[in-house]
């Protein structure tokens, strides 16, 4: 038994659960992490960060949008968050005419401020474990069916009851894979207006390349405004609507930091995987991410090639560019990362010291003895299918006609069913405006040629059986062209009427219920019917009863790791719940003879500066503010502009606009990125590579201050000098 514990124990070392791994549930801070926050630096009390009597930090954090977390900055709703999670409201408001992608975009009144419909921040009111509730009437007699019927029953209950009499909504949320339960009270605050952003050349300064990278010069941030109703309720945009004034904003600290300083994030990571068994590493490592990698690396290489001739393709390709890159850079450090760390093998000998400890136990061998054997069984099978739904999704839907496609779906199967005109008319009408949206971002050629490397991709690496209808007509395409998929996407788009925006506004011009068929006879539609039919009739039923196996047997390990490590303190998996992660700032050695330093300078902005390349093209507004060490109260003590750093904060994606905290609870920082070495910490933590990138708060504020002249905004701040 003492080999068995020595073993997890050198497992869980490089693991990296003894070091600043771990995403933490706020609530929970005093029973489990304060002590050690203290340690480390953090200065304040645990109920300065959570408590729902008093203000605390949890209430100058919201989640923005659907992914991002944001964080309230001044008592008039100010909040910055990443200059890529509001990328695409920013590109929303671009034309030719007025390109703030390109020039930046500062509100010098409130009534310039910009509305974004659709835009929403989510603040925290509480959170409750209703595990006891949730799981009262669950016995270990019930099967799956039965087991969730009483739970989603429960959960209902729960959400009922927390919103009655308010204007809050709530969420019942597992953790650990179900063996455990949190409800989220929140309130939702609809009126977000864009007040500034730097150009691109800052905000997005490197572009794709500088990606997931480390040293990192990026400007990542923006600035928007919550409001609310005169009396401080949510409201949908009016221009009666006030600035909201929030429970609790952050103080903003200009005095910088050195190497060993506490720092905590404060955030909304989106989703890891950390308890998973050694069949799902393996999946991720030599399916999933190689057949995800080369898919948007194929389409990228077109959207990149497109934008670099035009630049009203530049504007419209913008935000889709930097969603395919960001997600095909992230799977490729991915896969390298968990190869460094022999990821693979540390999960198998965990697994062998797992089952010999469940072996040795005759109720935990009865129950654990052969889960691992049954995960096999399980991936075996799933694995084909896993492929293939990867094919549909991210190849099958890779063309925007297709996507435009599926939103025309309802129309057609509405059409089927004899409804009246007037039902046809609205959808209809619906679907013109949804037309307009989606065409203010597309290019047909460019569309096409994605549609070409999609075809041939899909045709050349899924197996026949698990492919669409439309791949079996290309056979004909192979024998009279060379080039067989571009030559198939061609004469698909020059037939279909989804194909542009003229076309298929005129389709609907003249839309009767009969019509149905016709669409059902266009070339782009048609491979959208039989994508569906492929997904439906071949892969979704025995891909759901797998998965449903495998998310069953996932609650079962996860129970039976939380007994074997019952001495250890676990942190569940992120699943976009607020969370607490803490560290320290410090450098890294990615290799052999290479130090990184813990920050970076405009130095070396100035350093990458290439006006022929849109991503380095540092404007000269920045240049003069350099040459001229203009740089006010926002310098570094050692009298240099400092614009990002890193530390070992355990983030995530949905970390992007958290916070980044002192030890006495100011803003130091914005994380916006992780290092390339450690993006495979979803799965794995590597206390010696995985590190946050975030923007100094100083940086910002000289962009903000000298660079836009937005003073008025640094007067609404509490600055901490």
């Amino acid at each position: 038994m003492k080999k068995v514990l020595f073993s997890v124990l050198l497992f869980f070392i490089s693991y990296g659960l003894i070091a600043d791994e771990g995403m933490w549930i706020p609530l929970l801070l005093k029973d489990y992490n304060y002590e050690d926050m203290v340690r480390k630096g953090f200065k304040l009390s645990a109920e300065e960060i959570y408590d729902i009597n008093n203000a605390s930090m949890k209430d100058a954090i919201v989640i923005f949008g659907g992914g991002c977390t944001g964080e309230m900055i001044s008592n008039e709703g100010l909040l910055i968050t990443n200059h890529h999670c509001g990328y695409g409201y920013i590109q929303k408001h671009s034309s030719v005419e007025h390109d703030y992608l390109t020039d930046g975009f500062w509100a010098m009144s409130r009534d310039e401020e910009l509305s974004n419909p659709g835009l929403k921040v989510t603040f925290l009111i509480r959170m409750e474990d209703v595990s006891e509730r949730v799981l009262r009437d669950v016995t270990d007699e019930m099967n799956e069916e039965q087991r969730n019927s009483i739970i989603e029953a429960a959960k209902k209950d729960i959400v009922s009851a927390a919103k009655e009499g308010t204007h809050y909504q709530a969420e019942v949320k597992p953790f650990f894979h179900g063996n455990q339960y949190f409800l989220f009270v929140n309130e939702v605050f609809e009126d977000v207006r864009l007040v500034g952003a730097p150009p691109s050349s800052i905000g997005k300064f490197g572009g794709d390349t500088d990606n997931w990278m480390w040293p990192r010069h990026t400007g990542d941030f923006s600035l928007f405004r919550v409001y609310c109703a005169p009396d401080g309720s949510p409201a949908s945009y009016s221009e009666e609507n006030i600035p909201l004034k929030p429970k609790k904003h952050f103080p903003i600290s200009l005095k910088g930091y050195k190497p060993g300083d506490f720092t905590m994030v404060f955030g909304y990571p989106g989703s890891t995987t950390q308890y998973i068994p050694s069949y799902a590493v393996d999946l991720t490592m030599n399916v999933e991410d190689p057949a995800l990698i080369e898919i948007r690396e194929a389409k990228l290489n077109v959207i990149k090639a497109a934008m670099n001739t035009d630049t009203k393709i530049r504007i419209q390709y913008s935000s889709k560019a930097a969603s395919v890159a960001n997600g095909w850079k992230k799977w490729i450090g991915e896969v390298r990362g968990l190869k460094r760390l022999n990821a693979l093998e540390k999960k198998i000998r965990y697994e062998k010291a797992f089952t010999k400890w469940a072996q040795n136990n005759r109720t935990y061998s009865q129950k654990y003895g052969n889960i691992l054997q049954e995960y096999q069984e399980a991936y075996n099978t799933y694995k084909p299918y896993r492929h293939a739904i990867l094919y549909v999704f991210e190849a099958g839907f890779g063309p925007d006609a297709i996507v435009l496609a599926r939103k025309m779906s309802g129309l057609y199967f509405l059409s089927q069913r004899e409804p009246s005109q007037s039902n046809i008319d609205a959808t209809v009408a619906d679907l013109k405006n949804t037309i307009e949206s989606h065409f203010k971002d597309y290019h047909e050629e460019t569309d096409k040629k994605i549609m070409a490397e999609m075809i041939k991709l899909y045709y050349e690496n899924v197996e026949s059986n698990l492919r669409p209808e439309y791949l079996q007509d290309l056979s004909k395409y192979q024998k009279k062209f060379d080039n067989y998929a571009e030559a198939y996407a061609e004469a698909a788009y020059n037939k279909s009427v989804l194909a542009n925006k003229e076309s298929a506004l005129t389709f609907l011009d003249s839309y009767k219920a009969k019509h149905y068929k016709k669409l059902a006879k266009d070339p782009i539609f048609s491979m959208y019917l039989n994508l569906m039919n492929l997904y439906q009739n071949k892969i979704a039923s025995p891909y759901n009863n797998v998965n449903y196996t495998i998310d069953s047997l996932n609650r079962v390990y996860m129970e039976a790791q939380m007994l074997f490590l019952k001495d250890s303190t676990l942190y569940p998996d992120a699943n976009f719940t607020l969370r607490i992660t803490y560290g320290e700032v410090e450098g890294y050695y990615p290799a052999d003879g290479v130090e990184y330093k813990y920050y970076t300078t405009l130095e070396g902005i100035m350093e990458k500066d290439n006006p022929e390349i849109y991503d380095y093209d540092v404007p000269d507004k920045l240049k003069d503010l350099f040459y001229n060490k203009n740089y006010g109260k926002y310098a570094d003590s050692d009298g240099t502009m400092h614009v990002a750093f890193i530390a070992t904060n355990h983030t995530s994606g949905g970390n992007s606009g958290s916070p980044v905290i002192d030890g006495n609870g100011n803003l130091i920082g914005v994380n916006f990125d992780r290092n390339w070495e450690g993006t495979m910490s979803d799965i794995m933590y590597d206390p010696d590579m995985c590190r946050n990138i975030s923007i100094d708060i100083r940086y910002a504020l000289f962009i903000v201050d000298k660079f836009a002249g937005a003073t008025h905004l640094i007067d609404e701040m509490t600055i901490i000098e």
